[in-house]
């Protein structure tokens, strides 16, 4: 059984989120065609470019509760800590849900936005992220808070297992 971290939640998070992006960005516009004859060769996308298929809200919601069963037991939550579990369960799905829905969002838009407003839209998407970040991190430092001894270096020891995808390859075991 893999074990999940609260910052590989976080990236699951986000994650779950990118296939709406992923599938809004896929949709080519009415005007696609025109738009690809009049694009300059080395401007053009390769063709080989592989989009996974996007997951649906349900099976996002259902892999985060997945995953937050699975946290929930890799770190050991007494009844005494439920509630602070309960706010970080909470922020994490709401951290989800309103991700999910900026990327449809996004998607309505993509194809009449420039190249310049697809950037800036994009960076506000970074910056929502962070925000979320920041959030279900607040809520994690109530449960760490929470925790015994023995459970924050059970914790510990979860985060230095479990990095990100996206951290490189040994940055756990620089922790």
């Amino acid at each position: 059984m893999r074990s999940f971290s609260p910052a590989r939640l976080a990236t699951l998070i986000i994650g779950l989120s990118l296939p709406l992006g992923a599938m809004a960005q896929g949709t080519p516009p009415p005007d696609a065609a025109a738009a690809a004859e009049a694009t300059p060769p080395a401007v053009t996308r390769p063709a080989s470019r592989h989009r996974p298929a996007a997951a649906t809200p349900e099976q996002m919601r259902q892999s985060m509760e997945r995953y937050l069963t699975q946290l929930r037991t890799q770190l050991a939550v007494t009844p005494a800590q439920q509630p602070q579990w309960d706010q970080f369960a909470q922020v994490s799905r709401a951290n989800a849900t309103e991700l999910q829905d900026r990327f449809a969002q996004r998607g309505t838009r993509l194809g009449r936005m420039s190249a310049a407003e697809n950037m800036q839209d994009y960076a506000q998407i970074s910056e929502l992220q962070a925000q979320q970040l920041q959030r279900l991190a607040t809520a994690f430092q109530a449960l760490y808070d929470a925790m015994s001894p023995d459970q924050q270096r059970g914790a510990d020891a979860v985060f230095r297992v479990n990095r990100p995808p996206t951290a490189p390859r040994n940055a756990a075991r620089r922790g």
